[in-house]
């Protein structure tokens, strides 16, 4: 290789791969389709691969390019990362902070949070990824995220928050057509909300509970806001966090001495991150919140026998 690609390169690279044809990475990108094709081009060039073959289906990306992929995202990755950080800097808070949660957490918890955040500091923009799946913090794949498993890696600043509560909840439309189940056996009798596939964080949970089987589902879905949807909805029993359906006087807690499943909550960030005022104050308000969102549920969950409630401290340590 005589010269190392321009970064844009790999930018283009990647839109291609990800939209599945030149028009379609053009439009992603903000570039005209001879921009994208030659950029292409000028890559191929510089690592002296052939990258993607035409099909009728559009670009079939190469085994070549299959394998740079991940190199490729990581360098956008760093990219986007540095041009958050440098968004950062100067006399106010402000600046980008891209935010990583799941589901349920990112559209039912955090946005009273993150509004009462941009009212205090209306220089702040965030950046909100909703995804089930542990983003990489060690890449700067988000700056802060919000997971329910504690992290393992050495470089990253963790805070406990508290426990978020899961139990079965059912619609009052739904009890009042169905009846209350007395037992898990009777579950069987009724329609339930459930996963479609299984995952390594569902098996998990599955030694801990038993009673609860796939084949009986009565709707399978992998989206835990569909899943909300159809209780909302009045299908049938399914699980949600205890906090969310406290707030719906529609949402009745089914089997609450029979079933409960207890998340550790923690938010995280990298350790470089920590002396960022954007960074320290989103983490702050992310700490804050989520707390008291755990509190709210602490009172009409069930725990398990033996435990005891952990209530974080009120400031995080650093």
């Amino acid at each position: 290789m005589s010269q190392e690609p321009a970064w844009d390169l790999y930018r283009t690279f990647l839109a291609v791969l990800r939209e599945g044809s030149l028009s379609a990475a053009a439009r992603s990108l903000g570039l005209t389709q001879p921009t994208v094709s030659r950029h292409l081009e000028a890559l191929e060039d510089a690592v002296r691969l052939r990258l993607f073959v035409r099909s009728q289906r559009g670009l079939t990306p190469t085994e070549a390019a299959l394998e740079l992929e991940p190199y490729a995202d990581t360098i956008a990755s760093a990219a986007a990362a540095m041009l958050r950080v440098a968004s950062g800097h100067g006399a106010v808070v402000g600046g980008t902070v891209r935010i990583s949660a799941s589901e349920v957490v990112g559209v039912e918890v955090l946005p009273p949070i993150l509004t009462a955040l941009r009212e205090r500091h209306p220089h702040l923009t965030i950046e909100l990824v909703l995804s089930n799946t542990v983003e990489d913090l060690l890449r700067r794949d988000a700056d802060i995220a919000v997971r329910m498993v504690e992290p393992a890696q050495d470089a990253l600043v963790a805070k406990h928050v508290g426990i978020i509560a899961l139990g079965f909840h059912a619609h009052r439309r739904y009890l009042d057509r169905r009846g209350m189940p007395a037992t898990l056996g009777e579950l069987v009798q009724h329609d339930v909300i459930g996963f479609d596939r299984e995952t390594p964080a569902i098996r998990a949970m599955l030694k801990r509970v038993r009673g609860v089987d796939r084949s009986a589902f009565a709707l399978r879905a992998d989206s835990d806001l569909a899943q909300l949807a159809m209780l909302r909805a009045g299908f049938g029993i399914g699980v949600c966090q205890v906090p969310v359906a406290a707030r719906d006087p529609d949402l009745v807690r089914v089997l609450a001495d029979a079933f409960v499943l207890n998340l550790p909550t923690w938010v995280v960030m990298h350790e470089d991150l920590r002396s960022s005022p954007r960074c320290h104050t989103v983490f702050n308000a992310l700490v804050d919140g989520l707390a008291a969102h755990s509190k709210a549920g602490a009172s009409s969950a069930h725990r398990e026998p033996g435990t005891r409630p952990e209530m974080p401290p009120d400031k995080p340590e650093w």
